[in-house]
């Protein structure tokens, strides 16, 4: 079933191949190129395209172990020159490189669906639905084969470490998220959960638990050494070489740009997208009043990469974000701590911590909402809360994608790709968790696992669409206000987005809570 699965909807992305494709599609060619055709010591050096190598080592190796299957297709998309190389065999082979590569997402779906299953009494009606709800997922079928990126190659790894961290392969588990570091350093946001889990219930399990001896200190501290031989093993493979050649500063330069604004150029559907709104109608308010003076308008709306300062709120700095973002993760951290040996209680820490970066955190990209959604589907058919959120939040995310598509022949694809994933979770969904009889009579219909506000404010995203596509030019606004549409998503989204994270906050911290009373 998972072999059919997987050749069914591979099938389907072939279907894209003549799609859409956004500026990552350049930045990968340019990124083959320079491996290919340049000396390891110039790899984050070499500037000639503005999308210089911006990713840890081990992807760069990614890259060049690919570039040695792309010469067979086209040598000449290997030449650091050929700026903006777009010919039929690099598209084919870019396109069918994120297909392949798919498989280990595919793998690492499996290895989570099985383990979800022994959590629910090794349910058979469990492993095949969540393969699909997790490998057929919208968001990641726009943004990786439409758009053009590798992440579900990379949430392949992630879930892998998971799945291991599950079965009680503790180093195993370390080992996959050390490597998944080094391919993409988005994934520091969570590290903070490993940190504390491994720590805890690996490493000082014991200590902790039993009486402080010199055996206990001897476990405790051979765990410590052989956690940390692992992860220190993977970074010293990935950065060696360029510490070795001095660029050891140089690399870190190029992985840690903070000369962006503090919203990407379309906002992310986050705190700060609601704090921008906010600063826009305090400006028009104020300037109408007279309270503002009207030429303080702040840039933020132009749609561009930039640093920008607020108008009438106080401007926010990357400090800021980095301790609002602190803060917010804090709790599950101290929860985690606090709750020991339960891997699933490490997946809700984790999921809490790519949220709390998501909504605080600086220059935050729209795709980084993936990085909640999915974990969120590892837990969704455990507990019906979780999965009441997970309906939500998986609507909302997806729809906050569809700015990256703004070519009319992909809206047919993003709605229908939104609209088969939304029914198939609501279906899947229910039927794991049937409504009593009683509540199935309402005066107020609501979709499966939602309440009625919430069915009103998802099915309110018809009319957002509806202006985004046909509204806003109809009434002549393109040219006075061109960023409505994008503000008016992104603000939007960012109303259900508060809200989930919000609710799965509360959820996951009174549950432990109450599990810590039931313990003692």
């Amino acid at each position: 079933m998972f072999v059919s699965i997987v050749l069914g909807l591979s099938c389907f992305k072939l279907l894209l191949l003549p799609a859409y494709r956004s500026t990552d599609f350049e930045v990968h060619r340019n990124w083959l190129a320079i491996t290919h055709s340049l000396p390891i010591d110039q790899w984050y050096v070499e500037d000639t395209s503005e999308w210089t190598l911006d990713y840890p080592p081990l992807f760069a190796w990614f890259e060049w172990l690919m570039s040695k299957v792309a010469y067979y297709f086209d040598p000449e998309m290997l030449k650091v020159s050929n700026l903006n190389y777009a010919s039929d065999m690099t598209i084919l082979f870019q396109r069918l490189s994120v297909i392949v590569t798919d498989l280990v997402y595919a793998y690492g779906c499996k290895l989570c669906s099985e383990q979800v299953s022994r959590s629910c009494g090794k349910r058979d009606d469990v492993v095949t639905p969540l393969f699909l709800l997790l490998f057929g997922n919208a968001g990641l079928l726009l943004v990786d084969h439409i758009h053009f990126q590798y992440n579900g190659f990379l949430y392949g790894i992630l879930f892998i470490s998971i799945a291991r961290l599950l079965q009680k392969r503790e180093l195993e588990s370390a080992l996959w998220f050390s490597v998944l570091l080094n391919l993409k350093h988005i994934y520091l946001y969570i590290a903070p959960a490993y940190f504390i889990y491994l720590l805890r219930s690996y490493c000082l399990a014991s200590v902790v638990e039993g009486r402080v001896r010199l055996r206990t200190l001897a476990t405790a501290f051979f765990r410590l050494v052989k956690l940390g031989a692992v992860v220190l093993g993977v970074f010293t493979l990935s950065f060696g070489p360029f510490l070795v050649r001095g660029q050891f500063n140089q690399v870190l330069s190029r992985l840690f740009p903070f000369k962006r604004g503090l919203s990407h150029a379309y906002w992310a559907p986050n705190f700060w997208a609601l704090y921008n709104f906010a600063d826009k109608i305090l400006l028009v308010g104020g300037s109408k009043l007279g309270m503002v003076n009207s030429s303080s308008q702040a840039s933020m709306t132009g749609g561009l990469v930039q640093e920008f300062e607020h108008s009438v709120l106080p401007s926010v700095s990357p400090t800021i974000t980095l301790l609002a973002t602190l803060l917010s993760i804090l709790p599950c951290l101290i929860s985690l701590w606090n709750t020991p040996y339960n891997p699933w209680q490490f997946v809700r820490a984790l999921i809490l911590c790519a949220f709390g970066s998501y909504m605080f955190g600086w220059h935050v990209h729209e795709k980084a909402i993936m990085m909640v959604v999915l974990p969120l589907g590892l837990v969704c058919m455990q507990r019906k809360a979780e999965a009441q959120l997970f309906v939500v939040l998986s609507i909302v995310g997806h729809f906050s994608l569809f700015p990256l598509f703004f070519t009319p022949h992909e809206t047919p694809i993003k709605v229908c790709a939104l609209l088969l994933h939304a029914m198939y979770t609501l279906h899947i969904l229910g039927t794991h968790y049937p409504e009593p009889r009683s509540s199935q009579r309402s005066l107020l219909p609501s979709l499966p696992l939602c309440t009625v506000l919430e069915t009103h404010y998802l099915l309110g995203l018809i009319p957002v669409l509806l202006f985004q596509q046909l509204g806003h030019k109809f009434l002549g606004w393109e040219a006075s206000l061109p960023f409505l549409p994008l503000m008016l998503i992104s603000v939007y989204c960012a109303v259900g987005v508060t809200y989930c994270w919000i609710r799965y906050t509360y959820l996951v911290l009174s549950s432990a809570k109450r599990g810590k009373r039931k313990a003692h």
